[in-house]
């Protein structure tokens, strides 16, 4: 299959038109209409209905379209893989992570890795459920949790420090938990379907129960009720270091135990070939990370 004119039909419904794609190719129009029906030929279907103000795919084309961007981005990370180290990278980078990290330390750091790499293009997917990145076409998620699925190649990236926290009108209200099992007489704000927090203490790992009158499926929604006095939440520290030093929320230590530690990790869905753009911006988002957090992967 000529990639030419796979390019053809990538670019003419990116933009909506032939004559538009040919212009970003730097080819005739006639030649781009050429290229386009050489490629229905070879796949012996219409990919697209053509008028003279529009272009759509059709039910062939849909079906075939992410095979074909798939093909251009492949066609471009072998060209990057040959390329000088100092030379960059290009082309469409896929990454996925939760709401609040995404919108708190990912976004920040993506102005500046664009610049540095101004022939790559971002699409953030931002999600706290967690996506099948095989089955999305995504080049890198970024989890913070235990990995559990060993299926996938996973790289430690930083840790990620967790603590209790509440707003003061609450302490004012209920007090603070001393100690672990006291989390059991206290208003905790978890998500969706937990009835426990997990912590270590001497490297065991112990369960809590938890109740509360508020879940949710989203971290953002938990810290918002936090805020609000609702309750004790579990969240990590750069999702709380404003809200701490600003007097809003306050840490609350526990004498015998403290959360199970997670960490941030880089995940990607094979070890075969990783991308120049995934290992740039992986290296820049260690480097975010030291700032964010204080500190880098072991």
């Amino acid at each position: 299959m000529n990639l030419a004119d796979v390019a053809v039909l990538v670019e003419a419904v990116h933009g909506g038109s032939l004559a538009g794609a040919a212009r970003r190719l730097g080819v005739a129009p006639m030649v781009a209409s050429r290229r386009l029906a050489a490629l229905e030929d070879e796949l012996g279907v219409r990919l697209v209905h053509r008028t003279t103000r529009a272009l759509s795919l059709t039910t062939a084309g849909a079906a075939f379209f992410p095979y074909a961007e798939a093909m251009l981005e492949n066609e471009a990370d072998g060209r990057a893989s040959v390329r000088p180290s100092d030379a960059g990278a290009s082309g469409l980078l896929r990454v996925t992570a939760s709401v609040p990290f995404g919108r708190k330390v990912v976004t920040p750091m993506i102005a500046g890795f664009l610049t540095a790499n101004p022939e790559v293009r971002v699409d953030l997917l931002l999600s706290d459920r967690v996506v099948d990145i095989v089955a999305q076409g995504i080049d890198l998620a970024l989890r913070i949790a235990p990995l559990r699925d060993n299926t996938l190649i996973a790289r430690r990236l930083a840790p990620n420090p967790r603590a209790l926290y509440a707003a003061p009108g609450y302490v004012a209200a209920h007090g603070a938990p001393g100690r672990m099992a006291d989390l059991a007489r206290h208003v905790c704000l978890a998500l969706t379907d937990t009835s426990h927090w997990q912590f270590q203490c001497n490297g065991e790992t112990t369960r809590q129960r938890i109740t509360g009158r508020f879940t949710a499926s989203s971290i953002d929604a938990l810290h918002r009720a936090c805020l609000d006095g609702i309750g004790i939440a579990l969240l990590s520290a750069w999702n709380t270091a404003d809200d701490v030093a600003a007097g809003r929320l306050v840490a609350l230590p526990l004498a015998d135990t403290e959360p199970e530690p997670w960490a941030i990790w880089a995940v990607y869905p094979t070890s075969r070939f990783v991308p120049p753009k995934v290992r740039l911006f992986v290296a820049a988002l260690e480097r975010h990370l030291a700032t964010v957090t204080g500190q880098g992967a072991p």
